[in-house]
């Protein structure tokens, strides 16, 4: 089985802190393929960011349909995630959504701990549906590049803020950010702590064996004699159809 990790942002080191969480989480024989856009923001912290990347990661990821088992999309927006489902014939996952999914299954209410503000978070959580389940949000004052400079320092600060979200009723907390990725072993927590990339592997292993069909009606079926200026080969004929 072949999962296709995709960066949402164009921090090569990012990726690769990715990849080597979904490579731990991932069952024998699962092969985890990372993939850095070549265009898009350096670090998505804004809604700008965020829909320029989306455009990146749907140009990286296109000339990969039909030769992956599934798609992760490694941000913690979940960017790009329906455009995603609508491009490519296997099951795709945003990391923040296979989270929150877990999270949901080992606890009543769930908590959610990232960098910086919260809100665009509150709201992709109410666009999944998952708003009833929240129990808090909580940004810590680091940066993506800290924890990769310095990840004991913002350990020391993520696990103040998992303290401060169980007393808020979490039962489960997820760590919202791709830098945030593989550092649930430096955290003390007494509930569970849902990393979204190792969440999302094991997930998407699970749907790609049940061999579901693509929708072909509805929101997320193909897009077919749609025409297009200026995008790479793979992109402009999947418009196509």
């Amino acid at each position: 089985m072949r999962i296709l990790l995709v960066n949402g942002n164009t921090t090569a080191a990012i990726t690769e802190l990715c990849a080597a969480a979904g490579r731990a989480a991932a069952s024998p024989g699962t092969e985890v393929v990372p993939l850095t856009p070549a265009i898009g923001p350096a670090v998505i912290s804004s809604r700008l960011e965020n829909a320029i990347a989306a455009h990146g990661m749907l140009e990286a990821m296109a000339p990969f349909a039909g030769k992956v088992d599934g798609v992760l999309l490694a941000v913690s927006y979940d960017t790009a995630l329906e455009a995603a489902r609508q491009l490519m014939p296997c099951p795709v996952l945003g990391m923040t959504e296979a989270a929150c999914l877990t999270a949901m299954t080992v606890g009543r209410r769930f908590g959610l701990v990232t960098f910086g503000g919260v809100e665009i978070y509150r709201e992709l959580i109410a666009h999944h549906g998952f708003s009833g389940r929240l129990a808090g949000l909580l940004g810590v004052s680091a940066t993506p590049k800290d924890a990769l400079d310095d990840p004991q320092a913002v350990a020391v600060q993520v696990n103040t803020a998992i303290a401060a979200l169980v007393s808020q009723g979490a039962e489960s907390i997820v760590l919202g950010g791709a830098a945030l990725a593989g550092m649930g072993a430096r955290l003390n927590s007494p509930v569970p702590l849902l990393d979204g990339i190792a969440c999302g592997v094991r997930l998407l292993e699970g749907l790609a064996g049940l061999k579901l069909p693509r929708p072909l009606n509805g929101s997320l079926a193909p897009v077919k004699g749609r025409a297009s200026q200026g995008l790479g080969d793979a992109l402009a004929q999947a418009l196509q159809g």
